[in-house]
């Protein structure tokens, strides 16, 4: 039986960069994405807290209301650092949840950003409710601050990895 390859299009140079690349590989690197979105976004989220935009970052939140006893345990100072790594972790699984959206939404600039204003206002709308949070009621610029984090992890996640492009397999030849 033979198979009848489609015609390749593009340019010659858009070829040679068009790299074919397995799902495993495109999840992994929307993860690390998702991992370096979640560490810009907590560069950003620290200085609009430190000028008062933000109360109190979301993570810190859902740590002290999810696993409060082992919240407590460690010690103030280095709760930070937990805070971070959750943040981390959840920016990490919401990379990989990315790489799972089709290439067809994904290979949009827009889809990025969307994506990570989608994921401020999941948790807003329904994880927050679910999980019990306190809801003090948010300033402008507070919001302002969360949208432009939420925003800023969405470009990182939504960019093209370097030198590679996430596309699904094709043939080359």
């Amino acid at each position: 039986m033979t198979q009848t390859l489609p015609p390749r299009t593009g340019t010659r140079d858009e070829q040679r960069e068009r790299v074919s690349t397995r799902p495993a590989q495109v999840l992994i690197r929307a993860a690390a994405r998702g991992a370096i979105g979640s560490m810009a976004m907590s560069g950003l989220r620290q200085f609009t807290t430190a000028i008062g935009l933000v109360a109190k970052v979301p993570p810190e939140a859902v740590l002290e209301r999810t696993i409060p006893r082992l919240f407590r345990r460690v010690r103030h100072q280095r709760r930070p650092a937990m805070v971070e790594l959750a943040h981390w972790g959840y920016g990490t699984a919401g990379g990989a949840l990315y790489g799972l959206l089709p290439h067809a939404v994904r290979r949009h600039p827009w889809a990025g950003p969307a994506y990570g204003v989608a994921i401020w206002v999941a948790f807003e709308a329904a994880i927050a409710p679910t999980l019990g949070l306190p809801r003090h009621p948010r300033t402008t610029p507070e919001r302002l601050a969360l949208l432009a984090d939420h925003l800023l992890y969405g470009v990182v996640v939504g960019a093209s990895p370097w030198p590679h492009r996430d596309v699904p397999e094709s043939p080359m030849e």
